[in-house]
C-alpha cells in the first residue's frame, strides 16, 4: 500500500461540495491542544462567525464534533423526553430520519406527510396541532436534500409557537445558500452541516438553541440519553469563560470551519444567497433548453440542490459513471422513492460558479447525446450563458 492520493473531482452532487483551497490550507496548520489559550480564542471567533451565519445572538451556538446527523441527534436527545408528542413533517428522506430520532427518544411522533418534491404544507401542521394539543415540539426540514424542496420556516415556526411548541429545524443544506434568520424567525433549535453551502470538509455540525430551548434542556426530568451530546456537559467546553474538558475537539477540522465562515463573512450572507440564486437560474435555463425538467415547482425550489427528472429510457447509473470517468464530475442519485428517477445536481458554496454550471451542462449534453437520449442537444450552454452574461 502507498499514500492515498484522491483524484481531482468537481463535486456537484448533494454534498460534499468542492472545498475552497483556503480551507484545505487551514486544515494543514499545526495542531495545538484543544485547551490551548490560542485555540480557545479561535473558538470564541468561531462562535461569533456561526452566529453571523445563522443570523442569531443565541448564546448556545457551536459546532458539534461530528457530522450533520449528529447535530440532528443532538437537538432531539436534548429537547425530546420519553412520552412527549412531537409533530414531525415528512416530505423526503430527512424528515423520515427526524421521526426515527423521535421514536428512539421514547417519544410519540405525530406525522404530517407531504408528497416528495413538495414543501411542508402549513395548514396540515396547523391541523395536526389542533388535533394534538398536548404536542410539545414541531420538527421539519428547511431544505430537503433528497428532493430539492424548500419549506416556509417562518410560517411553520409561527404556527408552532401559537400552539406553545418548540421547533427543531434541519438546515443542513440551507445554511449559507438561502435566506435563514434564526433570531428573527425565533427558531428554537437548528442544526446544519459543514460540507454543503459552507464548502468545508464533512465532519462538523453547527447548531444553535434559543433561550426557550435552553430552559427546557435545563429543566429536563431525566438525563439526556446521550452523554456525548448532552448540552448540559458540552457547554462547559463551548460556553465561554473557563473551559471545562469534555472531549478532544477535532482541532484541524475546526480551523477549517473557522476559515469557511470567514470566507462567508467576507462575501456577505446576502451576496452568497444571491450567487446561489443567480447560478441556479443559469443552470435551470440550460437544463430546460436541453429538454430536462425539475421535480419541484419553481416557487418551492432550492437553488443549491436541483432534482432533475431522468429522461425516459436513460439508465441513471450509466450516466453518472460516464460523467465521473469522462469529466471527473460527480452528480447525485435519487434517494428513497426517487431512486433511479432523478439526478440531484448541487450548486453549493465554492462549487456554485459559472465554470461548474457550464461544465455540468456541456458534460450532460455530451453523455446523454452519445446515449441517444431524447434531449435537445447543443442548446444548453448558450441558454446558460444568456443568464450568466445578459446582453452580451
Amino acid at each position: 500500500m502507498k499514500s492515498f492520493h484522491p483524484p481531482q473531482r468537481t463535486l456537484m452532487g448533494p454534498g460534499p461540495s468542492d472545498v475552497h483551497p483556503r480551507i484545505l490550507e487551514a486544515m494543514s496548520r499545526p495542531t495545538i491542544g484543544h485547551l490551548d489559550p490560542a485555540f480557545v480564542a479561535m473558538m470564541d471567533e468561531l462562535k461569533s462567525l456561526l452566529q453571523y451565519a445563522f443570523q442569531t445572538e443565541n448564546v448556545m451556538t457551536m459546532p458539534v464534533s461530528a457530522p450533520g446527523s449528529a447535530g440532528m441527534e443532538c437537538c432531539f436527545v436534548n429537547l425530546v423526553e420519553p412520552g412527549e408528542k412531537v409533530v414531525v413533517c415528512i416530505n423526503g428522506v430527512f424528515g423520515g430520519r427526524m421521526k426515527e430520532n423521535v421514536e428512539r427518544c421514547g417519544a410519540i411522533p405525530v406525522v404530517v406527510e407531504d408528497a416528495w418534491g413538495s414543501a411542508v404544507d402549513p395548514q396540515k401542521v396547523e391541523d395536526a396541532l389542533r388535533a394534538h394539543p398536548d404536542a410539545r415540539i414541531v420538527a421539519f426540514v428547511h431544505a430537503e436534500t433528497s428532493t430539492g424542496a424548500c419549506s416556509d420556516v417562518k410560517t411553520l415556526v409561527e404556527i408552532a409557537h401559537r400552539h406553545d411548541c418548540l421547533t427543531i429545524v434541519d438546515a443542513v443544506t440551507a445554511l449559507g445558500g438561502i435566506p435563514l434568520y434564526v433570531g428573527e424567525w425565533q427558531i428554537d433549535a437548528i442544526y446544519s452541516g459543514t460540507q454543503k453551502c459552507l464548502s468545508c470538509t464533512p465532519g462538523l455540525s453547527p447548531v444553535s438553541f434559543s433561550e426557550r430551548a435552553v430552559a427546557k434542556i435545563r429543566q429536563r426530568e431525566r438525563k439526556v440519553q446521550s452523554w456525548f451530546l448532552d448540552l448540559n456537559l458540552v457547554m462547559g467546553y463551548w460556553g465561554g469563560g473557563k473551559r471545562a474538558y469534555h472531549h478532544t475537539a477535532p482541532i484541524n477540522a475546526l480551523y477549517a470551519l473557522h476559515e469557511a465562515l470567514l470566507i462567508l463573512q467576507e462575501e456577505g450572507l446576502e451576496n452568497a444567497w444571491a450567487r446561489h440564486r443567480h447560478h441556479h437560474e443559469a443552470l435551470k435555463a440550460g437544463l430546460e433548453a436541453m429538454g430536462l425538467s425539475f421535480v419541484v415547482r419553481e416557487s418551492e425550489r432550492l437553488p443549491q440542490l436541483n432534482a432533475v427528472r431522468i429522461p425516459d429510457g436513460v439508465d441513471d447509473a450509466t450516466v453518472r459513471q460516464r460523467l465521473l470517468s469522462d469529466y471527473q464530475l460527480e452528480i447525485g442519485a435519487g434517494l428513497g422513492e426517487m431512486a433511479g428517477k432523478v439526478w440531484r445536481i448541487g450548486l453549493m458554496g465554492h462549487a456554485c460558479n459559472a465554470r461548474n454550471v457550464l461544465l455540468c451542462l456541456n458534460a450532460l449534453d455530451d453523455v446523454l447525446g452519445s446515449l441517444g437520449a431524447p434531449i435537445e442537444s447543443g442548446r444548453a450552454v448558450a441558454a446558460a450563458r444568456s443568464v450568466l452574461h445578459p446582453g452580451s
